[in-house]
């Protein structure tokens, strides 16, 4: 008897989130998400870590890519939550974030950091660097290690495919929250959260205590 192909048995053990569980307030998607799953599906296995640390852009902040309204460039924010948006910052690097409320709002949960957890190699080559502590942590650095670019803007998270969100029964232990890394606009609200004590965290250490 053959041995189980490792890919479909981690599909089944990481279920897609339903998009009735989130939360379909901002600010409590980006908490809820913290200790769920990001798995990315690549032609040379499965990729994934675990979400440890998440920014909020809610309704009438003026830091979120939806405060003017709906653009080609944007339309993906204003889909129904649990859908991806994903943009290239400053010409240099892949952002991952998830839609929130309700189709038609433009406000998103930004993916700051993962914990690496399945293809470790994959992240590896992909981002160039060995130390595991260093693949995901950051935006930039978590959409390089898993591949993700703007041909998923858009996509389903929900269910199955070539990325999506997942849980595997870890709770995540304490969760801190502070303000936001890297803005100008809003800069004061305490709309970051993250797993307090992660070795994973992006952003200054005053900031994860």
């Amino acid at each position: 008897m053959g041995r189980a192909d490792p890919v479909n048995r981690y599909k089944d053990d990481h279920p897609p989130l339903a998009r009735a569980e989130l939360p379909a307030d901002t600010a409590a998607l980006a908490r809820y998400l913290i200790g769920k799953v990001v798995v990315r599906e690549l032609p040379e296995g499965v990729a994934s870590g675990r979400i440890v640390e998440t920014e909020a852009y809610v309704v009438g902040d003026a830091a979120g890519h939806g405060y003017r309204g709906m653009t080609p460039r944007n339309r993906s924010l204003f889909l129904e939550r649990g859908h991806a948006y994903v943009y290239l910052a400053y010409g240099i690097s892949t952002m991952l974030n998830v839609s929130s409320e309700m189709q038609g709002i433009g406000t998103g949960v930004l993916i700051r950091a993962l914990e690496p957890l399945e293809g470790i190699s994959i992240m590896r080559l992909n981002r160039g660097v060995e130390r595991l502590r260093d693949l995901a942590r950051g935006p930039g650095r978590l959409a390089a290690a898993l591949r993700i670019d703007r041909s998923l803007d858009g996509l389903n998270l929900c269910r199955e495919g070539s990325l999506w969100l997942a849980r595997d029964g870890h709770e995540p232990g304490e969760i801190g929250h502070s303000i936001r890394i890297g803005i100008s606009k809003d800069a004061d609200r305490l709309l970051r959260f993250y797993v307090r004590e992660s070795p994973f965290v992006s952003g200054p250490r005053s900031l994860s205590q």
